[in-house]
């Protein structure tokens, strides 16, 4: 494999794969410009443009992931079944209040497929709404009430790094949409009867890496040290380790081939963390990544499994300020943002007050940064606002508790005091890895 740039990609060692080796990643087919039509009536996102080619380097490259890892226990599980096809169809058909002659004529059309090829194919019309009910069904997110706003965009004919890269990285532009944060998905290929479909290790788009000390300790994001060891094995080298280096992008295809590929700083869309009140806070240089785009999971619609699907929101404060910069096993800067703060960590509550007052300077910067964010108060909010509406409407809310309290003032929430059914509905978003 050559780069773009001229210079020959580098291959890293592993531990040799077990004997199963995938093939090709399946490409998915373009949509059809009749079921797309109807999706757009049935007040669907419109498609949106694939992503323009990118100036810039190719990757280095390295071998990564046995397939075993990849496929589970055996390749018949990560294929599509008559049954699992069906179930999906008849939620479809209730969406777009499809017909009951076009509902079965669609039936027998997927029956053939699978017959023939051991896979069906989706309309760009099912891919949207299975992406919209998968958020809807995924019982980790406190943000669903704006599900029906969820924009799908189709890259599934894309098969090469470079081209995976480019949608990726416009992905992020699209999505940052000026600060005005837009829900937004991207899904490539599907696993097959020929092999996986493409899929990156990052756990989001965007992260920052770990760096292990001689003396034990981290520098950086404790939860990347082993991501950031493959993007090592795969050429990828800051040139002075820090506490906020951009991880690159891990890009798997065809035959375990992994590629990294540097993410462009703009993209990162960063903003320092300051505090309006305590300027001390400012010598920590703490900053973070504008939204989160989880990319570690499998959108499962239908039986068929998009590996490599995307999927950006906005940030609740204390996801930043009470978890990522505070956690043991992630950044562990309580005591530092305590300090710089000018906290007495003598005071049993100081740890109580350097959570609030970190999470006031991530809301205040932000907001000042112009980029959508939402306090726990607002977001549980408006999740329960959804649970009222899904419950006037005779449907049960999917939500595991545990994710939908926020990690400080849980009690002062409305969500504190529901509960919901915690049952796996299908279409979701699926961890088949970690």
């Amino acid at each position: 494999m050559t780069a773009s740039n001229g210079q020959a990609a580098r291959t890293c060692p592993v531990a040799a794969p077990p004997a199963q080796t995938a093939q090709t990643a399946q490409a998915g087919q373009t949509a059809q410009t009749a079921q797309a039509a109807q999706a757009a009536q049935a007040g669907q996102a419109p498609k949106v443009g694939q992503a323009g080619p990118r100036a810039g380097p190719e990757a280095s490259a390295c071998l990564a992931t046995p397939a075993g890892a990849v496929w589970g226990d055996g390749v018949p599980e990560a294929l599509p079944t008559v049954d699992a096809a069906a179930e999906f169809f008849e939620e479809y058909r209730k969406v777009v209040r499809l017909t009951d002659a076009a509902w079965r004529r669609r039936l027998r059309e997927v029956h053939r497929q699978l017959a023939e090829t051991g896979t069906y194919v989706h309309t760009y019309a099912e891919l949207t709404v299975g992406a919209k009910l998968a958020w809807r069904n995924h019982t980790r997110c406190v943000g669903k009430l704006y599900w029906r706003s969820l924009a799908v965009r189709d890259h599934r004919d894309l098969t090469s790094p470079a081209e995976i890269r480019d949608a990726l990285f416009e992905h992020l532009r699209w999505a940052s949409n000026g600060g005005r944060v837009r829900p937004t998905i991207s899904v490539f290929a599907p696993d097959g009867p020929s092999g996986p479909g493409p899929r990156v290790h990052n756990r989001q788009l965007v992260g920052y890496a770990g760096h292990p000390q001689p003396d034990g300790t981290v520098v950086g994001d404790r939860a990347a040290v082993e991501l950031t060891a493959l993007a090592r094995r795969c050429g990828w080298a800051p040139a002075q380790p820090g506490r906020f280096d951009l991880l690159p992008l891990l890009v798997e295809t065809a035959g375990r081939r992994t590629t990294a590929h540097e993410l462009p700083p703009e993209l990162a869309f960063e903003v320092p963390i300051r505090h309006p009140d305590a300027p001390g806070l400012a010598a920590l240089a703490l900053r973070w990544y504008g939204f989160p785009t989880v990319s570690d999971m499998t959108l499962l619609i239908g039986g068929i499994r998009y590996p490599l699907a995307p999927f950006t929101g906005w940030y609740v404060a204390p996801e930043i300020s009470a978890r990522d910069l505070t956690d043991p096993y992630r950044y562990d800067l309580l005591h530092q943002v305590a300090a710089g703060l000018g906290l007495d960590t003598a005071h049993a509550l100081w740890r109580d007050r350097a959570l609030v007052e970190l999470t006031a300077a991530v809301l205040w910067s932000y907001e000042r940064a112009g980029m959508r964010i939402d306090d726990h108060h607002t977001a549980t909010g408006r999740f329960h606002q959804y649970t009222q509406a899904e419950r006037r409407r005779g449907r049960d809310v999917e939500a595991d508790w545990a994710w939908m309290i926020p990690p400080i003032s849980a009690s002062a929430t409305p969500v504190f005091h529901e509960r919901y059914s915690n049952r796996e509905l299908r279409p979701n978003f699926v961890r088949d890895r970690g």
